[in-house]
């Protein structure tokens, strides 16, 4: 055989001929779309979610496990599997991360930030480590990582906190209250029982304890014995306290709450509030479309000689 021929025949014996046939080329990039829609749906998989909630328990089971007197041996187990929920949460928001659209998106909400602090401080040795007491504190808050998981926690906690500015008031208010009332029952009580009305600030503690009706009765009798008519003044403290300011604090709590899940219906499309959106939504983008047929028709009528008779657009 020719060393021509063999040249030529070798190539085409394993698909190297000199005229090779174009290869398709692999798009990295449609690879790496199917691969973040997979962490995607991995992300929003609700048995994944119900899988981090169940470790998160677990994780709270291990760390109340070890304030008892526990064997070393099992204790060296329960050392084992915090490490192992250590790496999962690591896992859990590595899978969040690269879900997300970028690291600002994910950054810019406050419940991210959260966990990526716990979990990134989990990784702090607590063994033999001037670290180790904030590693076991920052290992019993991972238990708050439920909160973030759950929606309906998440507004539980943000209608409280969106309600604290307003009930500060109502506490203010209701510490002026307590002042008054002290300051009366230290100057007509204080010698009736000085432990519990000697100055203001033992009255404020005591007026506290009728407040939360801890034995207010022994309290009330004690003083009537020698001020029949004080029971006015425990009936008129209670009934302010007890009665209308803790209302006040219930009610604001309640009517942020109604905003916060009326705000969650909104956001995800569900209930009244999310049909209300959906239908507005749709409406202004119905008279967005109006309005530019509306225009559309001006200009045709504009272009026609007669503005009373109106031609195809096609017609010159």
């Amino acid at each position: 055989m020719q060393p021509l021929v063999a040249i030529g025949f070798w190539p085409r014996c394993y698909g190297l001929s000199s005229n090779p046939v174009p290869q398709p080329i692999v798009d990295m990039t449609v690879t790496a779309a199917q691969l973040k829609a997979r962490i995607i749906a991995l992300r929003n998989n609700k048995l994944f979610e119900l899988f981090v909630i169940v470790v998160i328990i677990f994780s709270a089971l291990i760390i109340g496990a070890k304030t008892y007197d526990i064997n070393p041996g099992l204790l060296g187990v329960f050392g084992i599997l915090d490490l192992g929920v250590t790496l999962f949460f690591l896992v859990e928001i590595i899978v969040r991360l690269l879900a997300e659209k970028s690291l600002k998106a994910f950054f810019s909400k406050g419940w991210n930030i959260f966990d990526f602090i716990i979990v990134t401080a989990s990784l702090i040795p607590v063994e033999e480590s001037q670290m180790a007491l904030l590693g076991r504190l920052l290992r019993i808050f991972r238990v708050l990582r439920l909160v973030s998981i759950i929606p309906e926690l998440r507004v539980l906690l943000n209608a409280f906190l969106k309600s604290l500015p307003r009930m500060g008031y109502v506490s203010l208010l209701m510490f002026i209250l307590f002042y008054i009332y002290a300051a009366i029952g230290s100057i007509f009580f204080g010698n009736i029982n000085p432990v519990l009305w000697d100055n203001i600030s033992v009255s404020m503690l005591t007026l506290f304890r009728v407040a939360t009706f801890e034995d207010w009765t022994d309290v009330m009798y004690e003083t009537m014995q020698v001020h029949p008519l004080s029971w006015i003044y425990y009936l008129s403290f209670i009934f302010m306290v007890a009665f209308i300011f803790l209302n006040m604090m219930i009610g604001i709590v309640l009517e942020v709450l109604q905003k916060e899940h009326e705000e969650f219906d909104r956001e995800h499309g569900q209930g009244e509030a999310g049909e209300v959106h959906w239908l507005r939504t749709h409406f202004e983008l119905m008279e967005h479309r109006i309005d530019r047929l509306d225009q559309m028709l001006v200009r045709l009528l504009d272009e026609n000689d007669d503005p009373g008779i109106p031609r195809k657009p096609g017609n010159k």
